[in-house]
């Protein structure tokens, strides 16, 4: 049997949005870009998404919520989903990582594991 979590592949692209940031106030704003494709035989649909974001303090913040910006997106197969988020940070590095909970046409729910990944002012990281 296929571990369904095996059939969605998760990237993501992040950029430092320095025009709404203000690093003399410990402000730091983040953009992030992800792709889900559904690399299965069936559609899935993305039901919540949880998110663990962790600043260059180690101090972790835990997101969950319905859907990803307002919308419970149903990937057909062979087929990808794309949206922008950002998020918010008092230091100028920290990660994020998370999954997504989706459902199969059949009615499973799974996991989607986000690999962590970085988030960085440029030049902060050496």
């Amino acid at each position: 049997m296929t571990d369904l979590s095996d059939t969605i592949d998760i990237k993501v692209h992040t950029r430092f949005l320095a025009e709404h940031s203000q690093p003399e106030e410990n402000r730091y704003v983040f953009a992030y870009d992800i792709t889900i494709r559904n690399n299965g035989t069936d559609a899935a649909q993305l039901l919540s998404r949880h998110w663990i974001i962790t600043d260059g303090d180690g101090k972790t913040q835990e997101v969950r919520g319905s859907g990803v910006v307002g919308e419970q997106p149903i990937i057909n197969a062979d087929d990808e989903y794309s949206y922008s988020s950002g998020t918010l940070m008092t230091t100028a590095v920290g990660s994020m990582q998370g999954s997504f909970t989706m459902r199969a046409e059949d009615g499973e729910e799974f996991e989607a594991p986000i690999a962590p990944f970085s988030l960085a002012m440029p030049g902060a990281l050496h």
